[in-house]
């Protein structure tokens, strides 16, 4: 026997078959109660919040607590969220999000993106000296449409005094909360930092004594809190309108920005109706264009048309197929997508079954396509988080101000960075995505539903254009094999950020033979740490419509947590 192979030799005799028997039993046991993923999921009756921060997902349960509802939760999470993580979403960004009412099983979709300022056209940036869209500075700024999304989900959705729902979010930033390990790392990464200019009213807000702070270290935010306390006090009015307005318009104008009254003053959501596949007899849905969902559709539907491997996921065959898949899916999406507004985006034959079928007959099973028509690598920085209420509402819910500290451009004395969302737009004449003042660019962040029979799961995986296909690796996961919403969410992923190109990102956890075999067919592997930012953080929860009772996942790649409703807090509440 090899000693150095961890096995325990046993002492010969009659007694050693009994103490191999006991040890053998043991085993056994050990092995049933083992398990592929680390954490449990929360399962209540109660309500749960699942965010990318514990201390927003405990907002949003304290909200639930109070009888608030799904949405009232989500806007206090979301609240929380610009504080605790300031370079990925804020006032100063959009959102998008799906809504389920339990009493009717309707599905309501809202797109809080905006539109770029109405005199920003290509022939004026190419006058200012730029051949292609800027990803960052004022040119790169939209107008921001998360304040008046959470102003409209609360009007139909809300049932607390929208007042109460941004005193969490004032107080941290007010004073101050521990960063945390995720968004530290985030912080200080090279191209993040090279969004803060020095001098500028970014570096004095973000980078507080000239550094990005360190993992438990306070940071305060007192321009925030005075912003959520106006947004809070005066509605929705007061960003586009009243004094947070006039500090966003007085900050583009000293930077050369060509935002106007007019663009703030006239924004407002759009409710949408959710585009859908059947994929293996669950309904999928995500938003329609100018959201890239319907990428992760047509990469479902293309997946559909091949079996699923009989072992896992991780299997260098699946694998495959789903990389390939995503490859077809994407390259389609940069063609096609667009604002449906002035462009006409062919959905419905995207999401046909029988051009799945055609787009699944290029692929070859032993070996990576490389040529297919490129796409636009574009990085993402974005929250995303889900709840369910005590009725069983739920929300699948992201916002996002885009890159890391969007377009690096704070707002003077509001402490909240705008977003750089116009680098969705080109600057070729033809594009469906060309840049017209008025017109949404293109964008990466998506919410995501799925449901069949009593089963209904609000889901979301970030990640710029890693999105798409982190949600169809989570479908085909819970579908094709039986994973709970959290074994879902840490199985290993992969993501790839262009159509085009062999070259994929894989998490170290992938099995080593798979590895070897997708290299063999071509794939150029870049491989990961175990859990890492790259493959996006997600959140999940499923309700099951006939028990009552609430299935909880939240991703080890964040700094989150799904948290249950507090049943103590409730009896209070209702005594």
């Amino acid at each position: 026997m090899d000693c150095n192979s961890g096995a325990v030799p046993l002492p010969y005799g009659r007694g050693s078959v009994r103490v191999a028997v006991v040890f053998l039993v043991f085993a056994g046991m050990l092995g049933a109660q083992g398990r592929n993923y680390g954490r449990s999921m929360v399962i209540t009756q109660q309500g749960i919040v699942a965010t990318s921060q514990a201390l927003a997902s405990q907002a949003g349960v304290q909200i639930l607590a109070r009888g608030g509802s799904a949405v009232d939760a989500a806007i206090a999470a979301n609240a929380v969220l610009a504080v605790t993580e300031p370079m990925m979403d804020g006032p100063g960004g959009d959102l998008f999000c799906l809504y389920w009412d339990h009493s009717s099983g309707k599905l309501t979709g809202l797109n809080a993106s905006g539109p770029a300022p109405k005199a920003l056209t290509p022939e004026f940036l190419r006058k200012a000296g730029y051949e292609k869209m800027p990803t960052k500075g004022i040119h790169s700024v939209t107008v921001p449409g998360a304040v008046d999304g959470w102003a409209q989900m609360h009007r139909r959705y809300g049932k607390l005094p929208w007042r109460d729902l941004f005193q969490a979010a004032i107080l941290y930033a007010e004073q101050g909360f521990p960063v945390t390990e995720i968004i530290q790392g985030s912080w200080t990464d090279p191209i993040t930092l090279d969004k803060i200019q020095p001098g500028e009213e970014s570096a004095r807000v973000f980078l507080p004594g000239g550094r990005p702070p360190r993992v438990g270290e306070i940071f305060r935010n007192p321009g925030m809190a005075r912003a959520f306390r106006l947004i809070a006090d005066k509605g929705r009015d007061a960003f586009y309108k009243g004094e947070i307005a006039q500090a966003i318009l007085s900050t583009s104008r000293r930077q050369g920005g060509t935002m106007t009254a007019e663009d703030l003053a006239s924004f407002s959501a759009e409710w949408v109706s959710p585009i859908s596949i059947d994929y293996r007899g669950w309904k999928v849905y995500e938003l329609p264009p100018n959201g890239q969902g319907m990428a992760a559709l047509e990469m479902l539907n293309i997946m559909e048309t091949l079996p699923a491997s009989a072992g896992s996921p991780l299997d260098a065959a699946e694998m495959h197929k789903r990389i390939e898949a995503m490859k077809l899916a994407y390259s389609d999406l940069i063609r096609y997508d667009a604002d449906p507004r002035f462009s006409d985006v062919p959905v419905h034959i995207l999401l046909s079954k029988e051009y799945a079928r055609k787009r699944a007959a290029l692929i070859d099973p032993h070996r990576a396509n490389c040529d297919v028509a490129a796409g636009r690598p574009v990085n993402g920085d974005t929250t995303y988080l889900s709840v369910v209420d005590r009725a069983g509402n739920m929300v699948s819910w992201i916002q996002s101000v885009a890159e890391a500290f969007g377009s690096g451009v704070a707002v003077d004395g509001m402490g909240f960075a705008l977003q750089n969302r116009g680098f969705g737009f080109t600057l070729e004449a033809n594009h469906p995505d060309v840049l017209a003042g008025g017109k949404r660019p293109f964008h990466t962040i998506i919410p995501a539903f799925m449901e069949r029979e009593d089963s209904h799961i609000a889901f979301g995986i970030m990640g710029g254009p890693n999105q798409p296909l982190a949600h169809a690796q989570f479908v085909s996961d819970v579908v094709d094999y039986g994973m709970n919403v959290q074994e879902a969410l840490e199985t290993a992923r992969w993501t790839k950020r262009t159509a085009h190109g062999c070259d994929v990102s894989t998490e170290q956890r992938v099995p080593l033979g798979t590895l070897q075999q997708l290299s063999e067919w071509g794939h150029e592997l870049r491989i990961r740490r175990g859990f890492t930012l790259e493959m996006g953080r997600g959140q999940a929860i499923l309700h099951d419509a006939r028990t009552g009772t609430n299935y909880a996942g939240s991703d080890p790649r964040a700094d989150g947590s799904a948290n249950p409703e507090p049943i103590v807090m409730q009896s209070l509440q209702n005594r």
